[in-house]
């Protein structure tokens, strides 16, 4: 390792001595290149004893030619191949390349020497800080900025390739490149874009290119075809593909190990060597035969840097989270040159890659390509504003590469507002390391703001209300999924959950676990700490991807980024985001499209992914932070009502952006007949139809359009022209083809179930076979005896054992006997039960419907002979309401009718858990109706004597 001095874009080298301060400028420059080209593998040779025949590489100061003396000549194994012009520090290179080409075309022609077209072909000008190169073998010989000299080797390979006729290095070998083909192998026509037109950039020898592609897009799948086709076809020597994080290193090398090529449908990695570099040392001479190493922005700074050491754990972490405060700074490492990669990709880095990092970068000379889904200003910028693809969320959506989203607010007083912990109260203390909880009175009061909550303060019951409102609002956001007896989704979609940091991910998963009433399994902590517990993050992650059994992730920036869970249809905020970009990228992980059948595996009542709904539980989507919103504008106009305004000439873009939503959720669904019967009557396809309905939307086409009639800048009223002539173009299909937008509307019905709550139904026929009744008495009989066994065993038996009338029994109870029965041998359930009774006798067995737990109450009572008719818990409930009722109003006491309702909601809640609390106010339903607020409002100082009330009264 070179030892540090003053050139380059930081210190490569070793630094002057004190004696330098005296040397003029000039000679201080020539001093700092000395010391650069010995160590990029040059011999420095002073004219008057030069021997190029001592190194493959010799560069030789003060060369005589026809123009004067050149300050450095270059020979590769004994032939002058190029020439350095030196500038003293400071000097303005740009302009100075034609002194250097005076030099190149005046080397005496009796010495051995390399040319083309009459001069040496290599040509630097340096100052020592700065150095410039320019290659005639370059199909466009323009100067570029290097961060020193390339190596001998290297120039005697481009030298040995222009010989051959192979070119020299890639930006030969792109002028021979072969036209990607317009339906090329598995690729979608936006990837097909994207890479014709960074090639067209390449072959422009533009050295930084930006591909904007929306989250789900295939970006790596893109880059892994420009690989592969690159050094197929083009003589590239190598590429680095760099990563955010380790684990998106790993799936991208996956991503290329799966890579089928289009022309011999061999693997990518039969044919080229691809490598994760997982060390802190590499030495390119020993990587020959290494086509692709994946890498992140901070192993890679470690590399050149040639430490010894490296925090594995830094490669874990976003680059959202291992920013440096400052700018790194990069020395020349001889084991890793600058012309180690032809082509560094980098793959959704966060912008700081492109500041602090930005030096890393440019230590290499090669072309630069940037994919993201969020570019920020400095992003552009980094790139020299060459943005070769823009493809958007919309775009995507209406091709079929994403879903769109639904946005679901869940607000709480101390999410917003924070709180207070008053004085003299006792309360926890959690060491925020260790996590060792302690009692303390509080001495005065602790006041906290939503800022401070899960950092300074973490509110347990903020937790559990937002995981609670999610728990009973899913079946809202998922109607057409299964329910249970209770009313709750029987299968929770595949949840994210985006927590603060890995302190809080712990409690949000402990809560989340207790209010779904999931195992260790159903809900898992997936953070760069999960590792420390035993479980590999990977492993866990792979398991939410694959597995039904874990149901809901939650995480703090591990899954934010890049990978890939296609299941994920509900992605949740429990944390603020301040950066447009990283929100983008967390949203992106719900995007992800997925075949129905891969879904349902996972997600058994699923029928198709066409959306994802996003929880905002911190106000997220309503700050200032990204530029996305939902396609979906008018949620509550039904599909016919959308396209009868569009068939009456409505191009209202709220309007017009519903339709294409739903459009495109439709196109995700209907099978192959059905579209093609759609396309018979329209004559265009519905993913055509969608994609011009989102251009048309696109305010900077409409710009473009305005400006292109206007013959310059349009004015606001010219572009609103301009857009809504775009807009009717694009409906065309569909406002001028009324049977087109009938089959529309049945063919969606056909997808769609309709719910007859108006039609009785009356039984013709009903009995049980011999065998049923026989199975039904045994399992009573076994009902009977283990209820007699475990009588002192279970806190329910024993409570209705020694209190007819259950006093002081709970729900936890209650779900302490169903977990019991639910176990082997047995393995019944309340349904189970009921219905054996019900195949004995009937007439003694009243209540119909699913089964909840508190029926238990109801047949432990009637085996014991306590009441003479099984009835459901919830009817017994319900029955002593109205008696209970009816003895209030012979008391005097009434209600109004609001007071009526929700004294009913109450009801319902004692009958499935058999009490009720102030706290569970605040929960669904009655935090849809006003909550624990509109409660007091009602009842006034009465509410907690009459919840009391009603819990003796009604679960008895």
């Amino acid at each position: 390792m070179v030892s540090e001095s003053l050139w380059g874009l930081s210190s490569p080298l070793v630094a002057p001595t004190d004696s330098s301060e005296y040397l003029t400028p000039e000679a201080q420059a020539r001093m700092r290149i000395d010391e650069q080209l010995a160590a990029c593998g040059w011999q420095v040779q002073d004219y008057r004893s030069a021997a190029v025949a001592a190194a493959e590489g010799v560069a030789v100061r003060e060369v005589p030619t026809a123009s004067g003396p050149a300050d450095y000549v270059l020979y590769v194994d004994g032939q002058a191949v190029g020439v350095i012009e030196a500038k003293k520090t400071g000097s303005t290179l740009t302009g100075v390349e034609f002194q250097t080409r005076k030099y190149q075309s005046a080397y005496p022609d009796e010495l051995p020497a390399f040319e083309v077209d009459g001069a040496l072909p290599f040509g630097y000008e340096s100052t020592g800080s700065e150095t410039r190169f320019t290659s005639a073998l370059d199909p466009v010989s323009a100067s570029r900025r290097v961060f020193t000299f390339h190596r001998p080797e290297t120039l005697a390979r481009w030298r040995e390739d222009f010989i051959n006729g192979s070119g020299a290095g890639l930006r030969a070998g792109l002028q021979v490149l072969p036209d990607l083909a317009s339906k090329a192998h598995r690729l979608w026509p936006a990837q097909v874009e994207a890479i014709h037109n960074l090639e067209q950039s390449l072959k422009e020898s533009r050295p930084r290119a930006l591909i904007q592609m929306a989250t789900g897009s295939g970006k790596t799948f893109t880059a892994a075809n420009v690989c592969y086709r690159l050094l197929r076809h083009s003589g590239a020597s190598r590429v680095l593909f760099l990563v955010d994080r380790a684990n998106l290193g790993r799936q991208a090398l996956r991503e290329f190990q799966g890579f089928i090529t289009p022309d011999d449908g061999r693997k990518f990695t039969e044919l080229y060597n691809v490598r994760h570099l997982a060390s802190s040392r590499l030495d390119m001479a020993s990587e020959m035969a290494t086509k692709v190493h994946v890498c992140t922005i901070q192993r890679l700074y470690s590399i050149l840097r040639g430490e010894d050491e490296y925090d594995e754990a830094l490669d874990e972490k976003s680059g959202f989270e291992t920013v440096p405060t400052v700018p790194v700074e990069v020395a020349y490492n001889p084991a890793v040159p600058i012309e180690s990669y032809d082509l560094i990709i980098i793959d959704e880095c966060h912008r700081s890659i492109y500041g602090v990092w930005r030096q890393v970068l440019e230590y290499f000379d090669a072309f630069l390509v940037g994919l993201t889904a969020t570019p920020g200003i400095q992003t552009f910028g980094f790139f020299d504003q060459n943005l070769v693809m823009e493809y958007g969320h919309a775009q995507a959506v209406a091709d079929r590469v994403n879903v769109d989203f639904d946005v679901f607010w869940i607000r709480t007083e101390i999410t917003e507002s924070g709180g207070t912990v008053p004085a003299e109260f006792v309360t926890e203390f959690r060491d925020r390391e260790t996590r060792q909880l302690r009692l303390e009175r509080v001495d005065e009061e602790i006041d906290y703001n939503a800022s401070e909550l899960d950092r300074k303060v973490v509110a347990p019951d903020q937790i559990r209300t937002v995981v609670r409102t999610l728990r009973g609002s899913l079946p809202d956001m998922f109607p057409d999924r299964k329910r249970r007896d209770d009313g709750l989704l029987q299968h929770i979609p595949k949840t994210l959950i985006f927590a603060k940091d890995d302190s809080h991910a712990d409690d949000i998963v402990q809560v989340v676990r207790q209010e779904f009433g999931l195992g260790n399994e159903g809900a898992v902590k997936i953070t760069y700490r999960s590792g420390e517990s035993g479980n590999k993050p990977e492993e866990l992650l792979q398991k939410f991807r694959t597995s039904y059994q874990t149901r809901i992730a939650v995480t703090v920036d591990m899954i934010a980024t890049g990978i890939d869970v296609k299941p994920i249809e509900c992605v949740v905020f429990m944390r603020m985001v301040r950066s447009r970009n990283f929100f983008e990228q967390m949203k992106g992980r719900g995007v992800r499209v997925i075949d129905s059948d891969t879904l349902r595996a996972v997600t058994p009542d699923a029928s198709a992914k066409d959306r994802f709904v996003i929880v905002d539980a911190v106000g997220v989507t309503e700050a200032e932070l990204h530029d996305t919103v939902p396609m979906e504008r008018q949620r509550t106009v039904s599909f016919d009502k959308l396209l009868n305004q569009i068939g009456l000439g409505a191009t209202d873009p709220d309007v017009v952006s519903s339709v294409a939503s739903r459009l495109a959720r439709l196109n995700r669904r209907i099978t192959a007949e059905d579209r093609a019967e759609l396309e018979q009557v329209a004559e265009v396809g519905l993913t055509d139809l969608v994609r011009h309905m989102v251009d048309a939307l696109d305010v900077d086409r409409q710009y473009g359009l305005a400006a292109a009639e206007a013959g310059g800048d349009p004015t606001p009223d010219q572009v609103k022209t301009a857009g809504s002539a775009m807009i009717r173009e694009a409906l065309k299909p569909l406002a001028g083809n009324s049977e087109f937008r009938e089959k529309l509307i049945d063919i969606r019905r056909s997808y769609e179930q309709v719910i007859d709550t108006a039609s009785k139904d009356r039984v013709i026929s009903g009995e049980f076979s011999r065998e049923a009744a026989d199975r039904a008495r045994s399992q009573i009989e076994s009902w009977e005896q283990f209820i007699e066994d475990n009588r002192d065993e279970i806190t329910a038996l024993q409570i209705l054992y020694s209190q007819p009338y259950g006093g002081g029994l709970s729900y936890d109870d209650i779900k302490e006997l169903a977990n019991a029965i639910s176990r082997p041998p047995h393995r019944w359930t309340p349904d189970a039960l009921w219905q054996a009774y019900e195949t004995l006798d009937a007439s003694k067995v009243r209540g119909s419907g699913h089964r909840v737990n508190t029926d238990l109450v109801s047949l432990v009572r009637y085996t014991l002979g306590e009441s003479d008719v099984l009835v459901s818990y919830p009817d017994l409930v319900n029955e002593r309401f109205e008696a209970w009722l009816l003895q209030q109003s012979n008391a005097g006491r009434s209600f109004t009718e609001e007071q009526a309702a929700y004294l009913e909601l109450i009801t319902d809640r004692i009958a499935t858990n058999l009490g009720i609390s102030p706290r569970e106010l605040t929960a669904p339903p009655f935090s849809t109706q006003g909550g624990l607020g509109k409660a007091r409002q009602l009842f006034g100082a009465e509410l907690d004597n009459l919840l009391d009330e009603l819990t003796s009264a009604l679960a008895a």
